[in-house]
């Protein structure tokens, strides 16, 4: 707590991961717990004006080279109305647990105990459908990371879910949003399968990535499904 009462970001953290012991405090105001080939996290990010943080729960892929922790599915907390709710510094004491409970309810995957990895990939599945009915585009990163994570965790029927939403949403896309100039979109699907045929390979990026962005001391959990993705590493 500063002097003028107003609580630190380093404080703000560690209340939150208090109230989700299953996240550990990976950096100030980022909460990450991971589930083999991927981590789910709840970012306070900042402000634009620096004054508060708006709470985001999120997910990000280990199976591509990316050079930050993404926020990939994000939820941010939002009014009824649906614009963003941020929680103001100043007013963290009043309205901190009024925030937790909003963002347990609207997050799309479960914060209290960790999603199984079916759940993940699914979510992104139904995320690149949602996009498609409001015209939003081409879910390409959506519809990749959904096909590694399960190829990755050794779930191949899931893997070839997904494979078959993507050729089918390829047919669906508008043309002008569909960044399949080099290559075209059989030669990205042809592609895709083959990453995801390449397990070896996809769990050294897995290796490498949770190298590169220090996860050492970020838990690796046994999810509801019952396979054992700790074994990734």
């Amino acid at each position: 707590m500063t002097k003028s009462g107003v609580p630190t970001a380093g404080r703000v953290t560690k209340e939150w991961a208090a109230e989700f012991p299953g996240f550990d405090a990976w950096k100030s105001l980022r909460l990450l717990r991971r589930i083999g080939p991927v981590v789910q996290g709840i970012c306070l990010d900042r402000t634009t004006g620096g004054d508060g943080y708006l709470p985001t729960a999120h997910v990000h892929a280990l199976t591509r080279e990316f050079p930050v922790v993404s926020l990939m599915l994000g939820q941010r907390l939002a009014r009824p109305s649906g614009t963003p709710d941020p929680v103001l510094f100043a007013r963290h004491e009043r309205d901190f647990a009024h925030a937790v409970g909003a963002l347990r309810e609207q997050s799309r995957l479960p914060l209290d105990e960790p999603p199984s990895i079916d759940a993940i990939v699914r979510e992104y599945h139904a995320e690149a459908r949602r996009r498609l009915e409001k015209g939003h585009g081409a879910a390409v990163p959506e519809m990749e990371d959904s096909v590694l994570v399960a190829a990755a965790a050794g779930r191949d029927e899931l893997a070839g879910e997904g494979l078959r939403l993507a050729r089918e949403l390829t047919a669906a896309w508008p043309t002008s949003s569909m960044p399949f100039d080099r290559p075209g979109a059989e030669e990205w699907l042809d592609g895709l399968a083959a990453r995801a045929g390449d397990r070896e390979s996809l769990r050294a990026v897995v290796r490498g990535q949770a190298t590169g962005h220090k996860l050492g001391s970020v838990r690796d959990h046994l999810p509801p499904d019952g396979v054992r993705h700790d074994r990734l590493a």
